[in-house]
C-alpha cells in the first residue's frame, strides 16, 4: 500500500484518494497492452526486417560447380547427367539462344541447377541449400532456353524424306516391303502434377494424373516431332489430329508416297499405314501362339515388328530419366487384346467417315500384305 503511495505521489495531487486508485488499474493495463504491441513489433521486425541470412554456406554454388568441371570426369556424369565437353557445349548454345547470366549467377551454374533437377529428381530446397540460391525463376529461364533448343533439334533430319533409310535398305525382314516408311507414331502416359480443379480430366485408366504424349521417331530412333501437354483421358485419335490441323506446330507430313506406321488408334488417313483391325498384332500375341492364321496378320507381325521402334525409343527415354518417372513412366497402349478393341471402335468410327480419297492406304497395305506372303512363302 505504501508503495503504491509513493507510485501515485506527484500525479494525483488535487486527486481523490479513492478515484486515484480506480484510475491506477487502468494505466497498468494500458502500460501491459504496448508492452504487448512492441513485442509484437519486434517479433515481426526480427525476421521480416532484419532478416538472419539463410544461405551461409562458405562453398557457394559458383564453388561448387568449379570443383565438379575441375574435378574427375565422372563427377560431372553423375551429378549432371552430362560429360564436361557436351556440358560446355550445351551452356555455349544456350547462351546463343538467348540465356543470360543474372547479377548472381552465371550461366554455367544456372544450367547445372537445371541439369541436377531434372537428372536426379532433386526438391527445391535441396536445390537451393546447394547452389545457396532460389531456384523458381533461374529454372524457368533455363526451360524456356531449352524451348526454344527443342524446336532447333526436333524435327526431321531430311525434311523432305527422298532417301529410304539404311535400316529398312539393309534388313531384309522390311526391304523392300517397307521402303516408304519414315517413321513411327505413338503415345505415351507421362504422370504429371496437376491442380485439384483440372485434376479428374487428367486421371484415366491408370488411376492416377497423366498427360498424353504424342512423338514421332525415325529409324536412329531420334525424336522429329512431340507434343504434350493434353489430359491423360484424351484419346490418341485426338491429339493426333490436332498435331496435324495446327500449322503452328510444325508437323512433319509425309510427302506423296511415304508414310508413317501407326497403331490401330489412329486413323486411316493418307500417309499414315495402320495395321489390320480384328486380327492379332502386338508381338506378345505371336510369342503366345507360334504361327499365323491368316494373311492380314503376317502384315500385322512386321508391321509390329518395325514399328516397335517408338516404343523401344520411349524405353531409353524412361531408362536415363529413370529417377524421375521411374516405374511411372507408363505407355499410352500395353501390348494386350483388350486395348486393341478399344482402339478398334473409335479408329472404325474415325475412319469411316473418311473420304475414299483417303483410303488409298489400305490399297497400299493390301500390296504389301500381298508381298510378304510370297517372300516367306
Amino acid at each position: 500500500m505504501e508503495d503504491s503511495n509513493e507510485y501515485m505521489l506527484g500525479w494525483n495531487e488535487g486527486w481523490d484518494v479513492d478515484v486515484a486508485h480506480q484510475l491506477l488499474p487502468l494505466l497498468q493495463q494500458d502500460i501491459s497492452e504496448q508492452e504487448e504491441i512492441c513485442q509484437l513489433v519486434g517479433e515481426y521486425v526480427m525476421p521480416y526486417v532484419c532478416k538472419e541470412p539463410r544461405r551461409t554456406s562458405r562453398q557457394t554454388g559458383q564453388m561448387w560447380v568449379n570443383e565438379i568441371l575441375q574435378g574427375h570426369p565422372d563427377r560431372c556424369y553423375e551429378m549432371f547427367r552430362m560429360e564436361k565437353h557436351l556440358f560446355r557445349q550445351l551452356c555455349a548454345t544456350l547462351d546463343e539462344l538467348g540465356l543470360k547470366k543474372s547479377k548472381k549467377m552465371r550461366v554455367e551454374e544456372m544450367v547445372e541447377m537445371f541439369l541436377n533437377t531434372i537428372g536426379h529428381g532433386v526438391g527445391n530446397r535441396m536445390i537451393q541449400e546447394r547452389f545457396q540460391h532460389s531456384v523458381h525463376r533461374n529454372f524457368h529461364k533455363i526451360l524456356a532456353a531449352c524451348l526454344n533448343l527443342s524446336k532447333a533439334n526436333i524435327k526431321p533430319f531430311d525434311p523432305s524424306f527422298q532417301r529410304c533409310h539404311s535400316k529398312i535398305q539393309n534388313d531384309l525382314l522390311y526391304w523392300p516391303f517397307f521402303k516408304d516408311a519414315i517413321g513411327a507414331i505413338d503415345g505415351t502416359h507421362v504422370p504429371c502434377v496437376v491442380s485439384v480443379v483440372d485434376k479428374i480430366k487428367f486421371i484415366g485408366r491408370k488411376g492416377y494424373a497423366t498427360q498424353n504424349v504424342m512423338a514421332v521417331c525415325d529409324w536412329d530412333m531420334c525424336f522429329t516431332f512431340v507434343i504434350a501437354g493434353w489430359e491423360g483421358t484424351a484419346h490418341d485419335a485426338r491429339v493426333f489430329d490436332n498435331a496435324i490441323s495446327t500449322p503452328s506446330m510444325h508437323f512433319p507430313h509425309p510427302p506423296s508416297g511415304k508414310y508413317y506406321l501407326v497403331d490401330s488408334g489412329y486413323p486411316t488417313l493418307n500417309g499414315y499405314l495402320d495395321p489390320y483391325r480384328c486380327e492379332r498384332y502386338h508381338l506378345p500375341d505371336f510369342r503366345r501362339v507360334a504361327g499365323f492364321a491368316n494373311n492380314n496378320e503376317v502384315f500385322n507381325y512386321y508391321h509390329s515388328s518395325l514399328r516397335c521402334t517408338i516404343e523401344r525409343t520411349f524405353e531409353v527415354w524412361k531408362n536415363r530419366r529413370n529417377s524421375i518417372i521411374d516405374e511411372q513412366f507408363i505407355q499410352a497402349k500395353d501390348e494386350s487384346v483388350d486395348v486393341l478393341e478399344e482402339d478398334i471402335d473409335i479408329g472404325e468410327a474415325y475412319s469411316s467417315n473418311l473420304p475414299r480419297s483417303l483410303r488409298q492406304m489400305q490399297h497400299v497395305r493390301d500390296i504389301i500384305r500381298d508381298q510378304l506372303v510370297n517372300h516367306i512363302n
